[in-house]
């Protein structure tokens, strides 16, 4: 009797309850991981980097025995099932409008063979909390009060070695043993569930206490950088809440995991909202395509707008895929509301450039700033480029370390008149009526 494991968004070897039940038939178990070329060719170069470093971490840790293969899921999955005789396909559950989408074309390939899905990427898998009448929340303060009376289970125990792994090798029929391939671009922080453990440890160590203080700061090096490992399932949510007590900075920071549920419930529950507006009442607002629209675009994406805050954003994530979250709202109210671009312009962007891109939280991001989405900050906030980067980043340290040419004739004039464009933008919300 032989499973099959497959590999997704949970590139781990702890706390993956899927595991465990793949081991538990007490038979063989094949460790596979399907690379779709749909999602190779909708990563950035630093994700896809991530990812195959984060293979190799995984691979290491099964001592060589994952299958790494190529293909459509559907043909793939069934085809190493068949190979090794497998009863059953051990998943963690994905939620995403893709992934659902391809685990039920993957259970309609595999005919009786089931696919079994455990556990998922959240403290609280999506669609779990509702409201008393059964509806979805759509703001966040009530999601957060039910979420955390909710709450959720201990992390799974270790099955590593209650499992007993095919070797890749031993496939004869239907595993095509790929190599795991590379991207040409450098990672600012290691990837991988070694990695991940490593850096948790840290940030609770050193940084956690003054979290809810200072996260705010770009200036300040006092995030925890997890979220690429969370994007990827490096690591657990559960395996970071256990160390967070009572603190106000670990309070804080479960808040932070709190959204991060709340945000991919929002798109379980309204799928279309991956590239629509959630409220579609703000579909007929007045937005710029134009040829001016996309010179400015540019400006926006190289970092030469004449804001320094702005810009120092934009370069910090075109050089190492990454921008602190502050700056993420900063960077976005400008796109939005002082040039006048669709704010999928600015989220297509982001998933290209960044190493922690989730659909989730960033297409939600986006239209939380923009207005459009759940809970979103009311149209009327438009953030000054200026004063947030007064406030934020106080000494102009940021500023500085990505905007080196801040002070040089040849760093641009504004490209736009912030006080102007603000009252263009409301001007445009309010026509909405």
């Amino acid at each position: 009797m032989s499973t099959l494991l497959w590999f997704r968004r949970d590139l781990r070897l702890t706390d993956l309850p899927a595991l465990l039940d793949a081991a538990a038939s007490g038979g063989e178990v094949l460790a596979c991981y399907v690379l779709d070329p749909r999602l190779a060719a909708s990563s950035g170069a630093r994700r896809l980097k991530y990812l195959y470093d984060a293979l190799r971490d995984l691979r290491a840790g099964l001592d060589g025995r994952l299958m790494v293969t190529e293909g459509r899921p559907e043909l793939r999955i069934p085809a190493l099932a068949n190979a090794i005789g497998a009863t059953s396909v051990h998943v963690s559950g994905d939620y995403t409008p893709f992934g659902r989408r391809r685990d039920d074309a993957v259970r309609a390939a595999l005919g009786d063979v089931p696919l079994e899905d455990s556990g998922s990427p959240y403290l609280v898998t999506p669609g779990r909390i509702a409201k008393d009448d059964g509806t979805p929340y759509k703001v966040f303060t009530p999601f957060f009060t039910a979420w955390h009376r909710h709450g959720w289970r201990a992390p799974a125990e270790s099955g590593l070695e209650s499992a007993r792994w095919i070797d890749p090798s031993d496939v004869k029929d239907g595993g095509n043993l790929e190599d795991i391939g590379d991207v040409e671009v450098e990672l600012d922080l290691p990837a991988g569930e070694t990695a991940a453990l490593e850096q948790w440890k840290s940030f609770v160590k050193t940084g956690l206490a003054g979290y809810a203080e200072d996260r705010n700061r770009p200036d300040l090096d006092v995030t925890s950088r997890m979220s690429a490992h969370l994007k990827f399932g490096t690591i657990h949510p559960r395996t970071m809440a256990v160390d967070l007590g009572r603190g106000e900075g670990a309070q804080a920071y479960l808040r932070e995991l709190a959204f991060r549920d709340f945000y991919a419930n929002v798109l379980y529950e309204w799928p279309h909202s991956v590239w629509w507006n959630w409220n579609k009442s703000f579909d007929d607002i007045q937005v710029d395509d134009g040829e001016d629209a996309k010179r400015l675009f540019e400006a926006w994406k190289a970092g030469r707008t004449g804001f320094p805050i702005v810009d120092a954003g934009m370069r910090q994530l075109a050089e190492i895929g990454w921008i602190h979250n502050r700056v993420r709202m900063i960077v976005a109210s400008f796109l939005v509301k002082d040039l006048h671009l669709p704010w999928q312009w600015g989220a297509r962007w982001f998933l290209d450039q960044l190493v922690d891109g989730d659909m989730a939280n960033n297409q939600h991001g986006w239209q939380w700033t923009a207005g459009t989405g759940t809970d979103a900050a009311p149209y009327f906030r438009v953030f000054n480029p200026t004063t947030q980067g007064d406030k934020f980043d106080p000494d102009g340290a940021y500023i500085r370390r990505w905007v080196p040419d801040v002070d040089d004739d040849a760093y641009p004039d504004p490209i736009v008149d912030h006080a102007a464009e603000r009252k263009e933008a409301l001007r445009r919300y309010s026509a909405l009526g």
